[in-house]
């Protein structure tokens, strides 16, 4: 692969004091909350889900709100389709959060549209995982959707990255993609009003929408920018000609001194595997900060009735196990380092990729095989040359790392003996049928 290929995509200019990097979910809260009263022109919130929960009723009210009180602000929520008209998972069926949606369309009567963007026929096979808050030219791009957990409404939170970037350029850039390809499709069916189209009425028109997004480009810069300091949009969808995974992958092997990797949990696509493989070998360092298994959304203490669903935890920790104990010697001399955040009972959600210190990738993809071939993703690329934005950025990996213990073994994670009964023989049935093979590519 041609040495950072990017270059050759126009950039948006950056100042590094345009730039605020967040710490904690309940700045992110504060953040929304106070970004969405002072827009004038237009909020646009992009979603996997606004929860029907304390923190999304509270955000969806302050939405509607601003809209009362300013009419001519534009107001437009997209989230996933499939997973907006279901419940939890575990929870019978419902109407989803589109109930909610619905409800407040009729309380409010204001000019607040939620959208549903179905990605693939059934959630399982894929997911609007694409990322940004834009208030008027402000982005805020997290991770983090809109719940309890993520907003930390309550005591319990689950910790994503936070970035507020202050470029008009790429909030346009944003507003052109959605309105010129997922709002102008009737596969995009509104859902704060009744009835809500079934996927059966959109089917057709998804196709449609389906083959526009697999060749679907943000808008860049209409110049090169005279700033070193330079942010630039990518899109990911599919397996092939996915210019997100292209852009990762060259993150990955273009690093010449350190590559910092952040993920939810340990499960990379056999790519980035060889990447990282590959570095090591050369005498590159690799950082990777990683949630423990207690970390995950789906961990289940051994207290609680056990479903099967509580068994990926540890499905990633077995896999984690068996890399770290094939690279063990990086990991004595140095080479490697890996670290497991937990904090209590809450939640680790950050992902990311940080190469030499100079180029920043915030971005949902999880850096697993679901996001690298059944997602839709975005990623903002901070191009950072001359290191501006070094010591927010170490800062925020600071404050990351309180909360994790660093790994210097292999044998230093647990096995599968030290697991509760229910989680072995869960396990031990999946790799029987090599069933695991199937949920690392889904889950």
């Amino acid at each position: 692969m041609r040495n950072d290929f990017w270059k050759n995509t126009a950039a948006f200019g950056l100042k590094a004091d345009a730039v605020n990097i967040l710490s904690s979910a309940r700045d992110f809260k504060a953040q929304l909350l106070d970004h969405i009263a002072k827009a004038e022109k237009r909020i646009i919130i992009t979603a996997l889900y606004l929860e029907d929960d304390d923190a999304g009723r509270e955000v969806l009210t302050a939405l509607h709100q601003a809209s009362l009180n300013k009419p001519s602000l534009k107001v437009t929520v997209l989230v996933d389709y499939h997973r907006a008209r279901r419940g939890r998972i575990g929870e019978s069926k419902s109407e989803g959060n589109a109930k909610l949606y619905c409800e407040y369309n009729e309380k409010f009567s204001s000019n607040v549209k939620v959208f549903g963007v179905p990605i693939k026929a059934k959630e399982l096979f894929g997911v609007l995982h694409l990322k940004g808050f834009v208030f008027d030219n402000t982005l805020i791009y997290s991770g983090a959707s809109i719940n309890d957990v993520y907003l930390q409404q309550h005591e319990r939170y689950r910790l994503d990255r936070y970035f507020v970037l202050n470029q008009q350029g790429l909030c346009d850039s944003i507003e052109t993609f959605l309105n010129e390809v997922m709002l102008v499709s009737q596969a995009t069916p509104r859902l704060d009003s009744r009835p809500i189209s079934d996927y059966g009425q959109i089917k057709l028109a998804h196709r449609q929408l389906m083959r526009t997004l697999k060749i679907a480009k943000y808008k860049q810069s209409s110049g090169n920018s005279k700033s070193v300091l330079t942010a630039r949009l990518f899109l990911g969808f599919g397996r092939r000609k996915n210019d997100l995974n292209k852009l990762i992958k060259n993150l990955f092997d273009q690093t010449k001194e350190e590559l910092v990797l952040y993920t939810p949990y340990f499960n990379f696509p056999t790519p980035l595997m060889r990447s990282l493989k590959k570095l090591l070998k050369h005498g590159k360092k690799v950082t990777i900060v990683v949630g423990d298994k207690t970390a995950n959304d789906f961990y289940i203490s051994p207290e609680k009735p056990f479903n099967t669903i509580g068994g990926l935890p540890y499905l990633y920790e077995t896999i984690l196990q068996k890399f770290l104990k094939s690279q063990n010697k990086y990991l004595k001399q140095g080479l490697l380092e890996v670290y497991l955040w937990k904090d209590n009972d809450n939640s680790f959600h950050l992902k990311g990729v940080c190469a030499d210190g100079k180029r920043h990738l915030l971005s949902g993809h999880n850096l697993n095989p679901r996001a690298w071939s059944l997602d839709i993703e975005n990623g903002i690329l901070l191009d950072d040359p001359n290191k501006t934005l070094a010591s927010a950025i170490e800062d925020e990996k600071i404050q990351v790392l309180k909360h994790c213990t660093q790994i210097t073994s292999f044998d230093e994670l647990e096995t599968m003996k030290d697991y509760p009964a229910p989680v072995q023989k869960i396990l031990g049935k999946i790799k029987r049928v090599k069933g695991d093979f199937i949920l690392k590519r889904f889950i």
